[in-house]
């Protein structure tokens, strides 16, 4: 199923991907955290939930190398597409933050 040229592939990746790898990430450091291991008093980086969200967006660049390396043009333009969508929900969630 993953080996075909659809634009609809490529946004089902392209949205679930960032989806799964934010929840991967965040249970990480929730685990690193209970352990005791990367504890707030210890640690010199802070992960905010914007961090973790673009951590989970640049994700997105494993299927679009996998699909360009195979030459699926309209796969890619489904990640992209899902990509950006994803981009625009981070600025206008954070957007008070950063500007």
């Amino acid at each position: 199923m993953l080996d075909k040229d659809s634009l609809l592939l490529g946004l089902l990746l392209g949205l679930a991907v960032p989806f799964v790898g934010y929840a991967l990430i965040l249970t990480l450091f929730e685990q690193l955290a209970a352990t005791e291991w990367l504890s707030s008093d210890t640690r010199t980086i802070t992960f905010r939930a914007r961090t973790i969200a673009v951590l989970a967006i640049c994700l997105n660049v494993i299927p679009f190398r996998y699909y360009q390396k195979q030459w699926y043009q309209t796969t890619m333009r489904g990640v992209m597409i899902a990509t950006l969508l994803y981009v625009g929900l981070w600025l206008f969630k954070f957007s008070g933050d950063i500007f």
